[in-house]
């Protein structure tokens, strides 16, 4: 039994040793620094950390190169260690029982096959010389031949004893160490945990350095962004392309006419929110194409996840178009509008005040507050639900026209006092410092009527056309160096100030 063990165990050891050192990504039998020149992970954590020298810190691919290729060439160093442990551990002993113990062990087997066929030999020559004698099976032959092969026969019989009592300690031998070979495999399963762990350990130590340089970087999409999510990551109080389309119409868009209504060219479009979501514009070529900003602006909001106007709020919403009695639906439109979030309270009041604006030109823009509400409506409010949107849409526009419509005509009702639009402060240059000669800020809400109208005839809205290029100063000894033009940076939040919260909400007074 025990000599069928030896030889299904050789084979088992022998495919598992060779399976086994088939999983080492180094070269066996090496060195630890040997190792790492061959490893692919080292290769890997080389081609990384030479990309972010590539990229440089200064953009965000290069920075997640270096902290990835630092990670990999740590893990890298781990499983260099784990595969050294493993080769010295598991595969050598292995190796040694497969090729070494359990073939010795069979040998001796082979060698006393042989010696028992000696054995036999030398007794059967030594009963031929009793035979040749005439001696009686009983009685022993003598003489000096006799003598000699007597001698060779309890030779060759001890010398089987002797092989039979070795080959028969090594097989007992081979048995009790049985629990010794079952080890090799326990240390291989231990030492696969150790280098996980410490491999897991690694990754956990490096992933919130990586998650910490995503969130820190400003640049992030906003398109199809959470609102609070673009808005807690850009540090802002209104939405970037919200502020960007409205600066840029308040500009070049006012007298335009079918504003929000006419459709701009896809391409266009399609440039105009890339940049946006890039926080760059080049201002100065959307300009003259205000139907692309009208549509980067619709676009916007009908991609957020969540209306403007939220779901939680839809059926009061609607409910309070479905009211007849004017005073009471405006009373609970107002109510509505106070239980919206902090952030898109402020930005539903930033954009229907603009909207109030626009249909202050109405008489060459066409865009009444009915035709606004039409064609805005759908993009500030709809239904959270599956199925058909059009065919949703159809049923409830009506409705929906009945909320946005009253909001506008009556906007400094529901949101009092002036509102500045270019929130930032700052469109152009990096630096706040009175850029644009020509723009003041909004009006006090305490002056007086004459006052805030020789105020509005000599105020104008900050030009982002024409301080469409960021000026980039070199200053050698105080003195401007050169001045070099670029497109618009319209966002960096890196120097752009807080302004702080936006007007107070107040007691409603009596509706209009």
């Amino acid at each position: 039994q025990v000599e069928k063990r030896l030889e299904l165990v050789k084979q088992v050891s022998h495919s598992t040793h060779k399976k086994l050192a088939a999983c080492l990504q180094g070269q066996q039998g090496v060195d630890a620094d040997k190792r790492s020149k061959k490893l692919p992970l080292t290769t890997l954590a080389q081609c990384l950390t030479e990309g972010s020298a590539v990229l440089g810190d200064d953009s965000l691919l290069g920075r997640m190169l270096k902290l990835c290729g630092e990670a990999e060439d740590k893990l890298a160093q781990e499983l260099i260690h784990f595969e050294l442990q493993v080769e010295r551990d598991v595969i050598e002993p292995l190796f040694l029982l497969a090729e070494v113990e359990i073939p010795n062990i069979q040998k001796q087997r082979k060698h006393l096959a042989k010696l028992v066929l000696d054995m036999d030999s030398s007794r059967t020559r030594w009963q031929q010389s009793a035979k040749s004698s005439g001696l009686s099976s009983n009685l022993q032959p003598s003489g000096a031949k006799a003598d000699a092969l007597r001698e060779e026969m309890e030779e060759a019989a001890n010398r089987v004893e002797i092989c039979r009592d070795q080959l028969s300690a090594d097989m007992y031998s081979f048995v009790a160490k049985e629990i010794d070979y079952a080890n090799y495999f326990q240390t291989l399963i231990e030492v696969q945990a150790e280098y996980h762990r410490k491999s897991l350990a690694l990754l956990q130590n490096v992933l919130p350095q990586i998650k910490a340089q995503q969130e820190a970087w400003m640049e992030k999409p906003s398109f199809g962004k959470p609102l609070e999510e673009h808005l807690a990551v850009s540090g802002r109080e209104i939405a970037f392309p919200v502020e960007a389309c409205v600066t840029m119409l308040l500009e070049c868009g006012m007298q335009e006419e079918g504003l929000f209504r006419v459709a701009p060219s896809a391409s266009k479009l399609k440039k105009l929110k890339a940049a946006l979501d890039c926080c760059v514009v080049d201002v100065q070529e959307y300009s003259a194409d205000p139907h692309a900003i009208a549509g980067a602006l619709k676009s916007y909001l009908r991609e957020l996840p969540e209306p403007l106007m939220t779901f939680e709020l839809y059926d009061e919403w609607i409910q309070a178009s479905n009211i007849q009695e004017q005073d009471k639906r405006l009373q609970a439109l107002w109510n509505a509008c106070e239980k919206l979030p902090k952030a898109n309270y402020n930005n539903i009041r930033y954009l229907i005040k603009f909207l109030a604006r626009l249909t202050e030109y109405q008489d060459t823009n066409k865009m009444t507050p009915s035709n606004v509400a039409i064609v805005l409506g759908p993009n500030l409010l709809w239904p959270q639900a599956e199925g058909n949107i059009t065919e949703m849409m159809t049923t409830v526009s009506l409705q929906i026209v009945g909320i946005i419509e009253p909001l506008i005509q009556h906007a400094d009702w529901f949101f009092p006092g002036d509102i500045e639009f270019n929130v930032t402060g700052n469109y152009g240059s990096p630096m706040h410092v009175n850029h644009n000669a020509n723009y003041s800020s909004m009006p006090s809400p305490d002056m007086d009527h004459a006052e805030r109208k020789q105020h509005d005839q000599a105020r104008r809205p900050l030009s982002v056309a024409t301080d469409n290029m960021m000026l980039e100063f070199y200053k050698k000894d105080g003195a401007p160096l050169c001045v070099r033009s670029m497109g618009v940076r319209v966002m960096d939040t890196s120097w752009v100030a807080r302004r702080g919260t936006s007007v107070t909400r107040k007691t409603p007074s009596t509706p209009p």
